[in-house]
């Protein structure tokens, strides 16, 4: 069978979830055009500031746009933020104090994170006498209750720790009525602490976030989801007040919290790609269930179900060898924008336990809601396929990724 009519034939399997993704999208613009309408958003909100950035209206508005959005009470949307391991990161150290425990619910947290967590010697949360436990999954790749039922009566923690997406596991990401069953599970056992979420790769792929289901902090990435392939850097910390302003004390300082904060180079492309981000999480979405379908045509395995419109945008594909994912990585890099010429490589990432391979000819750098792909070199052989701002892009990838492995 040729490329195209394997995708053809994928595309009309996938109709249902097709226009599920499409309600989503609708839902969740809605959403935004009316936290933008509420927030009176106006053109003197795009301004650059410099110095200080005292009474930076757009850094104000902005985050009152996320919150509404959002569920939340309040958010901090700053370029300061310089990724989702920084913005988990910040968000940590603004809520946890010597002495504090955290009891992480969805298993260990992905690689980069390991380091924040666990190292020695780096400034961690080990390092400032913060434990952080760990219950693993069940054999089904869910929340094992019983589990935290049992390690909540052991100790009292101060933070409740959940992973959205999957990472380099391979496990669906967590739905957000998982994450609400969670939360309940945990406040009816008499937790009254922080319930902390990572919510990269997930925002938007739903009509709730998981503040709307109990969540104290979400926390993310501006080059993921929320910022629409236009944000330039970027993270958001979203959830409870007085939450929000113990993370802000910690991105700039204790006397001054979210009182400051420049950006010189104005807010627009922030705001603009806040307003895309439901439309093109949409097209991520179409675009790793279109890619997912066609490989399993193929006999190749790979999550989460294709039943039904995931819990984020990644799908997790597995190979037989190392060759052949490389392979699969190396085919998206040649259908990128940018630097499709580049010949990739495995290399020794910052923050990883083993080599890497990343496909990511993006506009913005490293952007995973642009086109993208990676894969860390272990057994099982799985690459991660996440984003596309348009599902034509994610169309033409996967046909030139069939072609070669037809």
């Amino acid at each position: 069978m040729k490329a195209d009519e394997l995708i053809l034939k994928a595309e009309g399997a996938l109709k249902a979830q097709f226009a599920r993704a499409d309600e989503i999208s609708l839902y969740n613009q809605n959403k935004v055009l009316e936290a933008f309408r509420d927030g009176q958003i106006a053109l003197r909100h795009f301004a650059p500031s410099t110095g200080y950035g005292y009474g930076d209206e757009g850094r104000e508005a902005l985050g009152k746009v996320y919150a509404r959005a959002f569920g939340a009470e309040r958010a901090i949307v700053s370029p300061a933020l310089l990724s989702g391991t920084h913005a988990l990161t910040v968000a940590l150290f603004g809520i946890l104090r010597p002495g504090d425990g955290v009891l992480c619910l969805t298993g260990t947290p992905y690689d980069t994170l390991r380091g924040v967590i666990f190292g020695e010697g780096n400034g961690s949360l080990r390092d400032f006498g913060v434990s952080f436990d760990i219950v693993e999954l069940d054999e089904g790749g869910k929340c094992d209750e019983n589990a935290v039922l049992a390690r909540l009566k052991q100790k009292n923690y101060r933070m409740v720790y959940i992973q959205r997406s999957r990472g380099y596991e391979l496990r669906d990401a967590f739905s957000v009525a998982e994450i609400g069953k969670m939360c309940a599970l945990v406040r009816k056992a008499g937790f009254n602490g922080c319930i902390f979420v990572d919510n990269c790769y997930g925002e938007f792929v739903e009509k709730q976030e998981p503040t709307e289901v109990g969540a104290d902090l979400i926390v993310g990435s501006l080059i993921k989801n929320p910022g629409g392939g236009l944000a330039p850097t970027g993270g958001y910390i979203a959830g409870g007040a007085k939450y929000v302003s113990m993370c802000e004390n910690r991105l700039t300082a204790p006397s001054v919290g979210g009182e400051i904060g420049s950006y010189a180079y104005g807010y627009q492309a922030y705001f603009q790609g806040f307003f895309l981000a439901p439309h093109v999480v949409c097209q991520a979405v179409k675009g790793a269930l279109l890619i997912g379908k066609c490989m399993e045509q193929l006999g190749y395995e790979n999550f989460p179900s294709l039943e039904k419109v995931p819990a984020d945008i990644t799908r997790a594909i597995r190979f037989p060898s190392e060759r052949e994912l490389t392979a699969f990585i190396q085919s998206v890099q040649e259908c990128s924008p940018v630097d499709s010429f580049v010949k990739l490589e495995a290399w020794d990432m910052p923050g990883y336990d083993c080599k890497v391979i990343m496909a990511a000819g993006t506009f913005v750098a490293g952007a995973s809601i642009e086109l993208s792909a990676d894969a860390p070199i272990r057994a099982p052989y799985t690459a991660y396929f996440q984003g596309g701002l348009t599902y034509e892009h994610c169309k033409i990838a996967c046909k030139n990724i069939l072609e070669k492995l037809l």
